[in-house]
């Protein structure tokens, strides 16, 4: 799974690969800030990899092949933009309040995955909150929620 989507995202030679489709744009920009953030810390390792395939297959309930190429254009339309802007109004005007806290949750469990925050990752964070107008509070508590999902898990 994990060489299947670095082959998705990077191409044969290194560089990032963009796949056009059809992809519905709520999941399109749900995965966008997923992997805006997995990829903020400067890699993605195993653990964050296969928490942003698990979560884009368990919020919307999808296979693995379908997650992974849902993530990888994603990615690439990452890359070529560095604009969270038109992903967060995307899922405004698609999600109610409490799907929009559920997706800081998702959010929160991403950059918990591999153990630490980092301080860019604390910024996007914050950032995300104000834009997908989830305040503080929600977003303090989606943090909680999310802590004690990682702890069941490991």
């Amino acid at each position: 799974m994990f060489q299947k989507l670095k082959e998705a995202l990077m191409g044969v030679n290194g560089e990032a690969v963009a796949t056009p489709q059809d992809t519905d744009p709520v999941k399109l920009a749900c995965a966008a800030l997923l992997a805006r953030a997995a990829w903020l810390d400067g890699h993605l390792d195993a653990k964050e990899e296969k928490a942003l395939i698990s979560l884009m297959v368990e919020r919307f309930s999808l296979d693995e092949t379908d997650a992974v190429n849902i993530v990888s254009e994603a990615t690439a339309d990452v890359n070529d933009r560095n604009d969270i802007y038109k992903y967060t109004k995307i899922v405004r005007d698609a999600f109610d309040e409490s799907e929009r806290i559920a997706l800081m949750e998702m959010l929160w469990q991403l950059v918990y995955s591999d153990g630490e925050l980092h301080d860019f990752e604390a910024t996007l964070m914050r950032r995300l909150a104000g834009l997908l107008f989830v305040d503080d509070r929600q977003s303090g508590a989606a943090r909680k929620r999310a802590l004690e999902k990682l702890k069941e898990v490991n």
